[in-house]
């Protein structure tokens, strides 16, 4: 067929043609917007699930709708290589500037902005091309003690002054917050519980692996308690059907229920697998119809697709004492494994590969599901490491 017509989006962060199976977490969204724009109190919420299954396309889908309902946001992606006040002082600064331009607001904002400068300078965050206005001191005595779990909650409760008195909300979105050092976690959330405490209009949504899950239980007790944890899973079979047929039928092709079934047997049903072999499948197949065969073709195109780009970039960053963790895991097969039985694979002590462990959940490639045990965070991941390493040695 027409690899123009093709409506199947792979790719991180690409929005498929056909948001199947979300609408419940996106309405629980927008529940909570429209309650944080009234005054009302609503927890914020922080998306988990492995890597593939559209954590950042909902949080774009939500940052969407936020705009619509009038929010200021700010969408930022942790990494290992760049800490938290770095990535959000850039958006920190643009929302203010925009606050002062509302009468009501602009003491409000400019204070804001005299905080924003007490921090950065008390944190010495450096902060390519961003000036502040001419004539702008810092706040003395605000945000400015260079300790960030004291500095940034004063930071974006003033942020969260200006915000209510212009009359417009603020919705902050950090995706891959598993990245956050415990610190800098303990203080995001010291920051929403003293926003919440005053019901101050600013909200957060986040998207991580499962191991944010820890990581907010050790930062602070009352973790859970602020945030909403929605876990974004495999889709359900009936919509894992319908982010493939729509799109296609919108297009006038049909795809055989045999078709369908080889699909979600090889992706396991996760949303980034769904739309590369969907994708694949179209541009093999002859006519306006997709049938058995073109799904198996599609499955060799795929597998060299995901092989050379989304397994490959991963494999690149470990060392070879991880790849031999995780090719030692992937040979126990498909879940999770003990970690005794990952060392016994290996032919060494548990407690000596702790370190290698602990660098590769660091890393976002593994996680723990629970206590002692393994798994991949990448689905498919563990066939991957069978075909890249033939042997474990």
């Amino acid at each position: 067929m027409d690899p123009v017509r093709n409506p199947f989006a792979p790719g991180a962060g690409s929005p498929p043609p056909e948001l199947a199976g979300r609408a419940a977490v996106l309405e629980d969204a927008r529940i909570t917007l429209q309650r944080i724009a009234l005054g009302k109190h609503a927890q914020s919420q922080i998306l988990v699930g492995l890597r593939g299954v559209g954590k950042t396309v909902l949080l774009v889908r939500i940052r969407e709708i936020a705009e619509h309902l009038g929010y200021k946001t700010h969408l930022v992606e942790a990494h290992e290589a760049k800490g938290l006040p770095e990535m959000i002082v850039p958006g920190l600064r643009s929302i203010l500037f925009a606050l002062s331009t509302v009468e009501s607001a602009k003491e409000a904002a400019r204070k804001g902005l005299r905080v924003l400068k007490g921090f950065v300078s008390a944190l010495k965050v450096t902060v390519n091309d961003i000036e502040f206005a001419l004539g702008i001191d810092p706040d003395v005595g605000t945000a400015d003690s260079g300790d960030l779990e004291a500095d940034l909650p004063n930071l974006l409760y003033a942020v969260g002054v200006a915000a209510k008195a212009a009359g417009r909300p603020v919705a902050l979105f950090i995706d891959e917050l598993q990245y956050l050092s415990e610190k800098e976690f303990s203080a995001l959330i010291m920051s929403i519980h003293k926003l919440n405490q005053d019901q101050l209009p600013v909200v957060l949504f986040g998207a991580g692996l499962p191991q944010i899950l820890a990581l907010a239980g050790n930062s602070k007790s009352y973790a859970e308690r602020l945030f909403k944890y929605p876990k974004i899973g495999a889709l359900e079979d009936e919509y894992a059907i319908e982010a493939i047929i729509t799109p296609a039928q919108i297009e006038g092709v049909s795809v055989d229920d045999n078709a369908l079934s080889e699909i979600l047997s090889v992706t396991e049903r996760y949303p980034y697998f769904l739309q590369q072999w969907a994708h694949d499948a179209w541009n093999v197949a002859q006519g306006e119809h997709i049938c058995l065969e073109d799904v198996r073709q599609a499955t060799q195109l795929a597998v060299g697709t995901l092989d050379e780009s989304f397994f490959r970039v991963r494999f690149d960053r470990c060392t070879p004492a991880e790849k031999r963790y995780m090719r030692a895991l992937a040979d126990l097969g498909p879940g999770s494994h003990r970690s005794g039985d990952i060392a016994e694979r290996l032919g060494v002590k548990s407690n000596s590969v702790g370190p290698t462990r602990g660098k590769l959940i660091k890393k976002g490639m593994i996680y723990s599901p629970q206590h002692g045990d393994t798994a991949f965070t990448v689905p498919l991941f563990d066939a991957y490491m069978l075909r890249v390493m033939p042997t474990l040695d």
